[in-house]
């Protein structure tokens, strides 16, 4: 990789994704293999002014060895120096950098119930973090760079080398590195996603109806005071980040309880990793009432059964087909590509930021509103190249939104 491109895009994750601000603590969460990666963000943190900046390693392959080898009840447990770590972080006003790299079957063939309950009390323990992430109250990022073992996932043919150059070509495209001012081409990037946010928000449909010949038959229903968001958004504080790079989606919430029919997902899920493909989920007054699935079945089914409120949607996202992501023409195994190649549907917790005033309103309050809430919250793509959307306001009244895979508007 050629050490210019790599300081560019790190100038961009510190610069645009974090927007890290003078004197604060910058937390990366990262895989091994991106270590490199990993020390060229922080040098460059450090040099716009963070006070500090602390790595949180993980190393999926030891996890796999963990996960075949250890008794039953150590994924029943989790550390309170672990817990302890996020807290204080979080309190500190730290910005926390998530790098996305991590190989798309590496946990495959491991008992799915051990990753689960693993999951799980993960997820329980570390709920105020989840919490404040999902409510602007710290800024986050979601980044990604090739490891060895996902690249050769994504172009099998090539050699273990060519396959990270190629991957990495394709990354720094989606994220527009490959411009000549990237933070200038994330700021128009932001403006023209504001302009489809700003339409949806003005029409305020009721309703969302999915068609498409893979079978998809939803009728989604959308809480009152409900608001479309896209591109960069503010903490608490009013500071700018942009929580997803590469990001070419505008999503709101669902209402709990208002949807209705089956959808059909357009590609591989890697979830905890495992691949789920070709699946079907169906819904009533918004439950997940069946599921279907030709890969992947009991990994649906322990993320569907992680709590009550992963029975429900918590997100509705808009993707045209013809994107930049999509018109690469690569499978990624990574949500954080494919979901922006793709619309897509989230099972779990909701966004509620998506919600006016929900930034008053107690998690009671939320409920009452319509916002789904779990320790969960998984994208799964649903966008094809015929999908028609239709939007439907409230007197009844008939719109198209999406044509043949792409924004009608």
């Amino acid at each position: 990789m050629n050490d210019a491109l790599l300081e560019k895009y790190a100038r961009l994750v510190v610069r645009t994704g974090a927007n890290v601000q003078k004197g604060q603590t910058v937390v990366i969460m990262a895989p091994i293999e991106t270590a490199g990666f990993v020390r060229k963000v922080a040098e460059i943190a450090y040099t716009e002014g963070a006070r500090d900046v602390i790595v949180d390693w993980h190393d999926e392959k030891f996890s796999r060895v963990r996960f075949l080898n250890a008794p039953e009840e150590v994924f029943e447990e989790y550390p309170s120096w672990k817990k302890e770590f996020f807290k204080t972080y979080l309190h500190q006003g730290a910005v926390f950098v998530s790098i996305a790299a991590s190989d798309p079957e590496n946990l495959k063939g491991v008992d799915v119930h051990r990753i689960a309950k693993a999951q799980k009390v993960s997820a329980t323990e570390n709920k105020e973090f989840s919490d404040r992430l999902m409510t602007n109250q710290n800024s986050w990022t979601i980044v990604s760079m090739p490891t060895e073992a996902w690249a050769k996932k994504v172009f099998p043919e090539l050699s273990g080398e060519e396959a990270v150059e190629k991957l990495w070509d394709a990354i720094l495209k989606t994220v527009r590195v490959d411009r000549e001012d990237p933070v200038a081409a994330w700021k128009e990037h932001s403006k023209n996603l504001k302009k489809r946010m700003e339409f949806m928000n003005f029409s305020d449909f009721k309703y969302l109806h999915y068609r498409n010949s893979l079978g998809t038959d939803l009728k989604i229903e959308l809480p009152e005071g409900h608001q479309w968001l896209g591109g960069s958004e503010e903490n608490v504080n009013g500071v700018p980040f942009n929580a997803n790079m590469p990001t070419e989606e505008i999503f709101t919430l669902p209402l709990r309880n208002g949807v209705n029919g089956r959808v059909f997902s357009a590609m591989p899920l890697n979830y905890n990793g495992n691949i789920i493909d070709k699946f079907s989920i169906t819904f009533e007054d918004g439950r997940i009432v069946d599921y279907t699935a030709e890969e992947g079945y009991d990994v649906l089914k322990t993320l569907v059964e992680t709590d009550e409120g992963s029975h429900y949607l918590g997100e509705v996202a808009l993707v045209p087909y013809d994107s930049p992501i999509s018109n690469l023409k690569i499978l990624f195994y990574n949500t954080l590509f494919d979901e922006n190649a793709s619309c897509h549907l989230a099972i779990g917790k909701a966004y509620f930021p998506c919600l006016t005033g929900s930034e008053n309103m107690s998690e009671e309050e939320l409920e009452k509103a319509g916002a789904n809430n779990s320790l969960v919250h998984v994208d799964f793509m649903v966008g094809t190249e015929d999908l028609e959307i239709t939007g439907i306001t409230a007197d009844g009244r008939e719109f198209p939104v999406f044509v043949k895979g792409n924004f009608a508007f």
